[in-house]
């Protein structure tokens, strides 16, 4: 008997042989709306003439996306398939420090494909060599290992921690965001997340963010390392209290516990310093591993571990990754970095953002309840669900994000201007009572 699999595929080709041609581009007025999707009714304000929806019959549903669909951007300014513009306020969730655009950026990813793009992890590359050299630098570690992602660069802790300590558990925080992969996927907190996919691997506990005497109680001999964001982000940006941090890692090294801090969101300039660990404990604060991607490369993607200490390393083949460190991307986010510092970009983060803060703060809105972050990283928590007045904001042609349900998360590019902060501080005075 044939496989399944076997039949399927030669009535598949007989189709495409005898069948007419599909265009997958058609237009999405041929296919009836499903439960729950928009209806493409001419007129119907949600409609895909209308709203410039793209067509998404062939994407998975894996994200809640908003009814806009952009084609363009400069600067802060996004553009919709309609030419409406926005202010954006989202920046690619913490991705574009540069902005869309920039001349620089855009020199830089010309001039690096014209080079090596992908030339494997069987070779040295300068430019790998060179993003790391930098990064160690700056964030006092010893060396480097590249990936594509946020979650990929935690799941490289994870391993690089199990494999220097022998231990196999970690502590994470309660409201944690570490990503979704299964391994960064047991350290991040939110059930929905979560359940699905249980039994997760690492095994990891959870205590409350910003208490040190709950890590401790929570330690045992099998703990490898404790995991923490120095700013939350996707809890509605929480910043810890002070000295958290310095407590903490003196804690984990007197019981000889690996303390990695995930800087994905807060890191690349965001918060004034390009990691925020770096603006604690007056330069004693040193994590043993940092983690870092969104920002580092303007968008495109990349993931850093970066480790300190003779152990903190990997053997051959205990771990990589087949696009990790390309000449193309690593090229690219050294250029990044460089124009971060030219420009005075974190300088601007942290201008900007304390205009945002005290001007959410003056208006004594009823409904806001808090303003809080660093720099260019700012949650105004809501007073009940944040997601009317993000709606709100987006016909007045602004795009913001809400996390955890109650809060207004800021996350935009480090070119933000004094204008832009105005218009978003116009905007949210109006729509907001």
């Amino acid at each position: 008997m044939k496989p399944v699999a076997s039949l399927h595929l030669k009535k598949e080709r007989a189709h495409l042989k005898s069948g007419p041609h599909v265009d997958a581009h058609a237009s999405l007025r041929t296919v009836p709306a499903k439960s729950g999707s928009y209806s493409s009714t001419p007129g119907n304000s949600s409609s895909v003439q209308n709203s410039g929806f793209s067509d998404s019959r062939f994407l998975m549903n894996t994200y809640a996306r908003y009814p806009v669909s952009l084609v363009s951007g400069n600067g802060c300014r996004v553009c919709d398939k309609t030419g409406k513009t926005f202010l954006d306020m989202i920046g690619g969730i913490a991705c574009v420090p540069l902005g869309h655009a920039h001349p620089r950026f855009v020199e830089s990813v010309q001039r690096h494909a014209l080079g090596l793009t992908n030339a494997s992890n069987l070779f040295h590359t300068e430019n790998a060599a060179r993003l790391a050299g930098k990064l160690c630098a700056i964030s006092g570690m010893d060396r480097a290992f590249f990936s594509n992602s946020g979650t990929e660069a935690n799941e490289a802790a994870l391993k690089l921690a199990m494999a220097a300590t022998g231990k196999k558990r970690f502590i994470a925080c309660t409201d944690a965001f570490h990503g979704r992969s299964l391994g960064s996927l047991s350290a991040t907190f939110e059930p929905k997340y979560r359940k699905p996919f249980e039994p997760l691997s690492p095994p990891v506990d959870f205590v409350p963010y910003g208490d040190v005497a709950a890590i401790k109680a929570a330690l045992t001999p099998r703990t490898a390392a404790v995991i923490v964001e120095p700013i939350q982000g996707e809890s509605g940006v929480i910043v810890p209290p002070e000295n958290y941090l310095l407590e903490l890692l003196e804690l984990c090294e007197s019981k000889d516990v690996l303390l990695i801090a995930d800087e994905v969101q807060s890191g690349n300039g965001r918060t004034g310093t390009y990691f925020e660990y770096l603006s604690h404990g007056g330069g004693r604060f040193k994590p043993h591993i940092v983690t870092t991607a969104k920002g580092l490369a303007n968008g495109l993607p990349i993931g850093a571990t970066l480790a300190r200490g003779i152990d903190l390393d990997f053997k051959p083949g205990q771990h990589g990754s087949t696009f990790g460190g390309n000449s193309f991307v690593t090229g690219v986010a050294s250029d990044v970095l460089d124009l971060l510092q030219k420009e005075k970009l974190m300088e601007n983060a942290v201008l900007q953002g304390n205009r945002i803060q005290a001007a959410i703060s003056q208006m004594n809105k009823k409904s806001v309840s808090a303003v809080r972050g660093k720099g260019l990283m700012i949650g105004i928590q809501m007073d009940g669900a944040a997601k009317p007045a993000m709606e709100a904001l987006r016909p007045k042609g602004v795009l913001v994000n809400v996390a955890h349900d109650c809060a207004i998360r800021l996350l935009p590019p480090l070119v933000l201007s004094n204008n832009d902060v105005n218009e978003f501080v116009g905007a949210f005075n109006e729509v907001v009572v």
